[in-house]
């Protein structure tokens, strides 16, 4: 049985909403949305009453401010913020205002281990939350949080079909993240985390323009071009531009290597934001190299990995009865 309002939630109270948050330095992704993952605060409403969310009598106007790399997700309180938006986004597709919620949650595959009841705690930092989103008010009690290792979450559900040695690449804005997958079991000792997210593409691309033509060119440009290859601008700025994510392509299948990447031992499944980079501006085989371009494919593995845990331990899950 299927609920699709809000009658569903008063008549089942204790039913369970699993809300995925995949927390990119670029990019907030849950399973149905994507935004920028910025957060500018103010103690004064601000002038563009968009995407504003008021929370403890500040005021948040998210999408704003580049989210900068960190290697503690949990330093400040953007993400939970962040959070609190994502929830927002989840539950106003479903017309709930109100709800019970357990988060699914993730990490780089090398800071989970240190990381993981840290971050837990910060997701986990009160448990009945009132705050406004877009003009609309919501009430969420946050009663559990599952922290599972980024990228890997992506193939979870998949896993039976990694048949042989195959090579998990995660490509975020802030990191890379890697794993062995050998005949459908992921190989804990072979995971490494490298600061070679696509941020690293943008800051070349940056300078490269900088020193080419001394001017600076919109981010949002140089993103449409390496999300799509191409860009209605001058030709003499797009070469410079594909130039530079070429390279930094190379760099990716260049670090691959140095984990022992080898294509004709392997196979290669990619993930993450940087996927569209691989596919637009590298060299590989088809055949051997998988790109999976679903920008929200590790936030559904996590929303994957929750039900399927918290259905075991026989809880009632929003719109599950």
């Amino acid at each position: 049985m299927y609920f699709a309002n809000n009658n569903s939630a008063a008549l089942f109270p204790d039913a369970m909403l699993v809300v995925a948050c995949d927390h990119g330095f670029g990019n907030m992704k849950t399973p149905h949305t994507c935004f920028k993952s910025g957060v500018l605060a103010s103690d004064h409403p601000p002038v563009v009453n968009h995407d504003v969310l008021v929370y403890d009598k500040r005021y948040y106007v998210i999408g704003e401010n580049q989210k900068e790399f960190s290697a503690m997700k949990g330093s400040d309180q953007d993400y939970y913020i962040l959070t609190l938006a994502a929830i927002a986004e989840e539950m106003k597709l479903l017309s709930l205002t109100e709800a019970r919620v357990w988060l699914a949650v993730g990490l780089p595959l090398t800071w989970v281990g240190q990381q993981k009841e840290m971050f837990r705690t910060y997701m986990l930092q009160r448990d009945h939350v009132d705050f406004t989103y877009r003009d609309e008010e919501y009430h969420v009690d946050i009663v559990g949080c599952d922290v599972y290792p980024q990228g890997f979450a992506a193939v979870a559900g998949i896993l039976s079909e990694f048949h042989g040695t195959n090579m998990l690449c995660d490509i975020g804005n802030g990191t890379m993240n890697i794993m062995y997958i050998n005949d459908g079991k992921p190989i804990i000792s072979k995971c490494y985390t490298e600061k070679y997210g696509v941020n690293q593409c943008m800051l070349k691309v940056r300078e490269n323009l900088l020193h080419t033509f001394g001017t600076a060119v919109d981010d949002s440009v140089i993103e449409r071009v390496l999300r799509t290859g191409t860009a209605d601008i001058g030709a003499q700025y797009l070469s410079v531009i594909r130039d530079s994510a070429t390279e930094y392509v190379d760099g990716i299948f260049r670090k691959l290597r140095e984990h022992e990447y080898n294509e004709e031992l392997m196979k290669l499944y990619i993930v993450g934001g940087g996927g569209c980079l691989v596919s637009n501006f590298g060299t590989y085989d088809a055949n051997r190299v998988t790109i999976n371009t679903d920008i929200s494919a590790t936030a559904k593995g996590y929303e994957m990995l929750a039900k399927r845990s918290l259905r075991k331990k026989e809880v009632l899950l929003y719109g599950e009865g």
